[in-house]
């Protein structure tokens, strides 16, 4: 092992700090080719060939058309710490990193706390031996401390005087105790399955449970064949969202990053890396995808319209005012007209009405919360919503909100009800509950005690689980011809 026949005062020597995976959560590269494919996707095809030039010469491309914004990106605070350390000492401190200069440089400017920036060129990748080179080069061997994450940094934390890992992988702390003999290590503990639950939305799987609905309204839920293509849809439409919220968020990283609690989702907080999602969201669609090869042609069809809506909604119209409220509350529709290919059960007309209007105002409720808890007066984040339009989406929504109920009421009353509900006094039941749950909603969303979500307020709120129960029991009693009187 090489050594330092004159070692530096620890005060004088200077600390190098590797950026991606070490100072961030996350790559910057990855990054760069997810914010590619965000604002100008016909440059992907430009990749392989800027590839073929070499690693820094595709980096330094990539930053030519898209730039990271240092102040969203997610820091790892112990390192911040030892950085802080260093230079409460007196040393200085160098971002020595692989990723381009014209990442490199504004993240260092931003933060204020180097002394210098090592990055790579146009030319040259600084990674690996090159950066252990360049290092031993400006500062002599074991005249610098070195503090990085990967197995990439093994032969730099060898020549270096001091060394810190930042990984709490046994294999490649084992590797790194072999290359230094006095290697100190920060833990860096992947996200593990909660934070694969978290990102995958399991919790919004309840939306697709729409799927039963033309099953449940047609009074076929007993018909084994027909209840299994149901499941089998369901299960198909929760792959397929759930590789639409993962392409969803790794486009959104920026904006969720400023959102005062969508920063915490898994890819915006670092805790998964963004090439995993990368990875993990085809093979969710393939899954999906064969899944409706044991159902009928019509299904295919309807999750591939589903699929196009919400990615143009990632890519595109999320940003459209009205236009995305109206989108969102179309997809909730589409879970339904999904469940009617899946079964044969075609959709009644009052089935797509409640549908269009209640659904319509769930999706308001989730901008109006979104909007309610932004702490800024300025649009919100990737949405294009400013706080002056709080009232109309109030009055959007509760009025939505109100027009499901008449059409609740007039459904009661319908010729189509009498030979499906024996008993439909008891549907009398439906409008006053649907009323008291859509007033109670907005009020709830008007005092900012609704989370981004309806449907998980929903799911977490037992009042609103009680009327659901009720509203079931008054449509079983109603169907099964059951009277008191």
């Amino acid at each position: 092992m090489p050594t330092n026949p004159n070692p530096v005062p620890p005060n004088l020597v200077p600390l190098c700090v590797d950026l991606d995976g070490t100072l961030l959560k996350t790559d910057t590269l990855h990054e760069l080719v997810i914010l590619l494919a965000a604002r100008a996707p016909g440059r992907l095809f430009s990749l392989p060939g800027w590839l073929a030039a070499g690693k820094a010469g595709m980096k330094h491309r990539i930053s030519e058309h898209v730039a990271l914004d240092p102040a969203s990106l997610p820091y790892r605070p112990e390192v911040l710490a030892l950085i802080e350390q260093a230079r409460a000492e007196g040393r200085p401190v160098i971002l020595a990193t692989a990723a381009s200069a014209r990442v490199a440089e504004p993240i260092a400017e931003h933060l204020g706390l180097f002394d210098a920036v090592m990055a790579s060129d146009g030319t040259v990748n600084l990674s690996a031996r090159s950066k252990a080179d360049a290092l031993v080069e400006r500062y002599g061997e074991r005249g610098f401390d070195y503090v990085g994450n990967h197995r990439d940094d093994l032969p730099i934390l060898a020549r270096a005087n001091r060394g810190t890992l930042v990984s709490s992988r046994r294999g490649l702390r084992g590797a790194a105790s072999r290359q230094h003999d006095s290697v100190e290590f920060v833990d860096d503990e992947p996200g593990g399955l909660r934070a694969w639950v978290k990102a995958l939305r399991v919790h919004q799987w309840l939306k697709n449970l729409l799927v039963f609905v033309p099953l449940a309204t047609g009074h076929d839920i007993g018909d084994p064949a027909l209840l299994a293509n149901a499941i089998l849809a369901f299960i198909a439409f929760s792959l397929c969202a759930s590789s639409v919220y993962l392409l969803n968020d790794l486009l959104d990283l920026r904006s969720d990053r400023l959102h005062a609690t969508k920063r915490r989702r898994p890819f915006a907080s670092g805790a998964l890396p963004v090439a995993a999602g990368v990875v993990v969201a085809p093979l969710l669609l393939i899954a999906a995808a064969a899944l409706t090869l044991l159902l009928p042609p019509a299904f295919a069809l309807v999750l591939g319209l589903y699929f196009v809506l919400t990615t143009a909604y990632s890519f595109w119209l999320k940003a459209k005012v009205v236009v995305d409220v109206m989108l969102l509350a179309g997809l909730y529709t589409v879970r339904m007209v999904a469940g009617s290919a899946a079964t044969g059960i075609a959709p009644s007309f009052w089935l797509l009405a409640l549908s269009m209007f209640i659904f319509l105002s769930l999706a308001l409720v989730k901008r109006y919360s979104e909007l309610r808890q932004q702490d800024s007066d300025k649009a919100l984040a990737g949405r294009g919503y400013l706080p002056s339009d709080l009232p109309v989406l109030l009055a959007l929504g509760s009025a939505s909100g109100m027009v499901s109920v008449l059409i609740m009421a007039m459904y009661t009353q319908a010729e189509i009800v009498a030979s499906l509900y024996p008993a439909r006094e008891w549907l009398w039941a439906a409008p006053p509950l649907l009323l008291y749950w859509v007033t109670r909603l907005w009020m709830k969303a008007n005092r900012g005690e609704v989370d981004d979500d309806p449907v998980v307020f929903a799911a977490r709120d037992w009042q609103s689980l009680l009327v659901a129960a009720l509203t079931g029991g008054a449509f079983l009693l109603a169907a099964t011809g059951v009277r008191f009187w």
